[in-house]
């Protein structure tokens, strides 16, 4: 099949390309995001493969199908950039990869973790100018702290696996399926609140929703413990930025780790240093000492690239020879009859 590769980077093309010998598609590399500008690329192509910040709303998928399109395939789990409905409606069917390496994402929440309680990022930073000294490094150990964690699917489970069985930390949890594994090595699922008011760590590791849209605001973080850390390494709009911020100043927030970030789609996966950066609230989290932000590189292993490579190019072979598409992901109301 052909496929217009949307935001295409090297790394891309390399695992695509890669595993592509197993499949034989037409893959046709394209280096700008998917978006109402870019549309007119994607014409005569059956499928477009995308990720994360392409915007498939219902302008582009009607773009799209004006030009052919019958397949989105999405490169990563989430899906909240996509109008399903409207894909619906034009009779495109959206593909995504549900689960590709949970590993990735959980060492690394855990690595931002200890980063930012052991002040690495601020310590190497010194060292490269010459500077020793351990003032205003001191940090804390994780063992004995108590963690919250919201969202216990895969990625979860192992962060609260590793913070329980390997740190020694205490473990809450929130999740509207609570994980039975989990439940069996003694972490207690309870509620937002209660979680939130024991909890010397928030990290964050659930889908986005409507439900779930902002769940750290202003509110929640005035019935937060004081000085709680947070972690976040799931969507950016979990978090709203100018909160956090306010929660910084007062000191109600004892520090923030952020590998997303919710108007990342205009700053994350390009180089945009000899640029000036118009994202006031993004300028102003960096001010911060107690702050350390990643540019979405959570899932970013030779194996999770690997395993997002052979699904994705699985789930178009899946839709070129007309089999089930078990990673489709279904529109909010059901296709009407033609």
């Amino acid at each position: 099949m052909r496929v217009a590769v949307f935001s295409s980077k090297p790394y891309d093309r390399n695992s695509l390309a890669s595993a592509n010998a197993a499949f034989g598609h037409d893959l046709t590399f394209l280096e700008p995001r998917l978006d109402q500008a870019t549309v007119v690329l994607a014409a005569g192509y059956p499928a477009v493969c995308v990720f994360v910040n392409d915007q498939i709303d219902a302008a582009v998928l009607a773009g799209l199908s004006r030009g052919g399109t019958r397949l989105v395939a999405l490169r990563s789990a989430g899906f909240n950039n996509v109008d399903l409905d409207a894909a619906d409606a034009h009779g495109i069917d959206v593909v995504r990869v549900p689960a590709y390496s949970p590993w990735s994402v959980a060492e690394f929440t855990i690595s931002l973790l200890l980063s930012l309680e052991r002040r690495v990022h601020r310590a190497w930073a010194r060292v490269r100018e010459n500077d020793f000294s351990l003032d205003g490094l001191l940090g804390r150990e994780l063992h004995g702290r108590t963690v919250g964690v919201v969202g216990t699917g895969r990625i979860g489970e192992l962060v609260a696996k590793a913070l329980k069985l390997g740190f020694g930390c205490e473990v809450l949890a929130y999740d509207v399926h609570p994980n039975r594994r989990l439940q069996e090595i003694g972490i207690e699922y309870t509620s937002i609140p209660d979680l939130l008011s024991r909890s010397d760590i928030l990290t964050l590791h659930c889908p986005l929703t409507p439900d779930t849209h902002h769940l750290v605001n202003a509110d929640s973080i005035a019935r937060a413990k004081p000085g709680f850390l947070l972690i976040n390494t799931s969507r950016g709009a979990l978090v709203d930025a100018d909160a956090v911020i306010d929660g910084l100043k007062s000191g109600r927030i004892g520090g923030v780790a952020l590998d997303v970030y919710e108007q990342e789609a205009d700053l994350f996966f390009q180089n945009l240093s000899n640029e000036i950066i118009h994202d006031d609230v993004f300028q102003r989290l960096l001010t911060f000492p107690n702050v350390l932000v990643t540019g979405h590189q959570a899932f970013f292993t030779q194996e999770a690239l690997s395993s997002i490579a052979r699904t994705t190019l699985q789930n178009i072979s899946d839709a070129e020879a007309g089999r089930a598409l078990v990673n489709r992901v279904p529109p909010a109301q059901p296709r009407k009859a033609e």
